[in-house]
């Protein structure tokens, strides 16, 4: 039976023209309109322990997805304090009337069982107003030290059935930590999952490291490092953090590189003789192809999810803006033309955005618009907002801040493709260039 939860999709892959509102007394029907979306109420109950070793996990299991549906800005979290019904047992009826006359909508039950370093979650899903299970029951499975990855992939499952759209929880970012001040700023390469936790060093900060790119499979990392005085770029293996530089031509500085769809190739720019143009490289070859030829400089360049185009930046116009070729080269196409310029575009995973930086008026903007330059729409605006990157399904745009002046830092932040919900992402130092992973396998 299909629930009346899943009209929620309709409304949000429509969300870039105008918000939506929830109505109050309707709550599950969604209209679009010049509203705000209020957020659809949700119960999760703390988990219920299986095990004598599970007590302590199965509140923070409990905790986390929350804590991940919250973040979206589309759902309220019903404090346990308002609850009438308590769950005691995982295959126990539900006792809808309670929980709808508290207003959730949405019910969220699991338990948890550890047994030496092995931990089981199972959940449920209920809509609570059709009185009715959303789906059918799932379990995971995996080591204590890796709850957290479980909980993300229960809340994953929640927001897809409630939405019709893909999570994003089990995921990570790869970014620039930044600590010193503004002109002395030390940088090395990290890692940490989409919320911030479980943050792990990839670079010390003995040499600048800039735009960290994850590969499709989410095991490599391209980033470029000045360390031999010169910008270069190198593939780093997460797992074995063993890496290796992709060399060129001396003389030549190589930078801003993005893998294809299939992560066997490169596209980047280089510079040689003072003009900067943009190439691909086959990396297991190291073989190069040259794709502009122009006196102007062309710089991150980001391929269509179906690898057959590449958006990139150039000034060939006089101006900073946004152009899409082939991924073999040839003819490209302008497709910004608003005031100001554009820069460091990146296609949405989707295949109908991109994703860019703006500098107008004094001001810096991260926007997105369609691929042929229309519905253009800045979701940000500060002294300095740059570098977006996209959640995996296309939903949420991650970005860094910097604040002004000599003591100013960079924070990492969020913002939904509406221009809603605009959140820091908390990092234990300043943080710049996020990469957003694909979901985790």
């Amino acid at each position: 039976m299909k629930s009346r939860f899943l009209s929620i999709c309709l409304a949000l892959l429509s969300a870039i023209a105008v918000p939506v509102t929830v109505l109050a007394q309707e709550p599950l029907k969604i209209i679009i309109d010049e509203g705000i979306i209020e957020p659809l109420p949700f119960a999760v109950p703390t988990f219920q322990p299986e095990s004598a070793e599970a007590g302590q996990l199965a509140n923070d299991l409990a905790r986390v997805i929350a804590e991940d549906l919250i973040g979206t800005g589309l759902f309220r979290e019903i404090p346990a304090s308002a609850f009438i019904s308590t769950v005691s047992d995982f295959n126990a009826s539900v006792q809808y009337a309670d929980w709808k006359a508290i207003n959730a909508q949405a019910l969220v039950t699991g338990a948890v069982n550890v047994q030496g370093g092995s931990v089981n979650v199972k959940f449920r899903l209920y809509d609570v107003f059709s009185g009715a299970e959303m789906g059918n029951g799932l379990q995971f499975s995996g080591t204590t030290g890796g709850w957290r990855r479980m909980a993300h992939k229960v809340a994953d499952e929640v927001y897809s059935r409630i939405t019709g759209e893909g999570g994003y929880f089990d995921s990570r970012v790869a970014y620039v930590s930044e600590t010193g001040p503004k002109d002395d700023r030390k940088k090395r390469l990290a890692i940490m999952d989409y919320d911030g936790a479980n943050v792990q060093y990839l670079t010390d900060s003995g040499s600048i490291v800039l735009a960290p790119r994850f590969s499709p499979s989410g095991d490599r990392v391209l980033y470029t490092s000045y360390e031999s005085g010169f910008p270069r770029i190198y593939v780093l293996d997460i797992g074995s953090v063993s890496r290796r530089v992709l060399e060129s031509s001396e003389g030549t500085m190589s930078f801003a590189p993005r893998f294809s769809p299939s992560g066997q190739t490169v596209v980047f720019s280089l510079t040689q003789g003072g003009n900067t143009d943009i190439y691909t490289m086959d990396i297991a070859s190291g073989s190069s192809v040259r794709l502009t030829n122009t006196p102007a400089i062309e710089t991150a360049p980001s391929f269509s999810p179906d690898g057959q185009r590449i958006v990139f930046e150039s000034d060939r116009s006089g101006t900073q803006q946004l152009y899409i070729m082939p991924a073999t080269g040839g003819e490209a196409t302008r497709i910004s033309f608003g005031e100001g310029r554009y820069g460091t575009p990146v296609w949405s995973p989707r295949g109908d955005l991109v994703a860019f930086t703006k500098q107008n008026k004094g001001r810096f903007h991260i926007g997105v618009m369609r691929l042929d330059g229309s519905e253009e729409r800045l979701l940000t605006a500060s002294f300095l907002d740059e570098g977006p990157t996209w959640a995996p399904n296309g939903r949420v745009v991650m970005f860094a801040r910097e604040t002004q002046g000599a003591g100013g830092s960079s924070t990492l932040y969020s913002v939904d493709i509406s221009g809603r919900n605009l959140r820091p992402v908390r990092t234990p130092e300043g943080g710049s260039d996020p990469s957003w992973s694909p979901l985790q396998k």
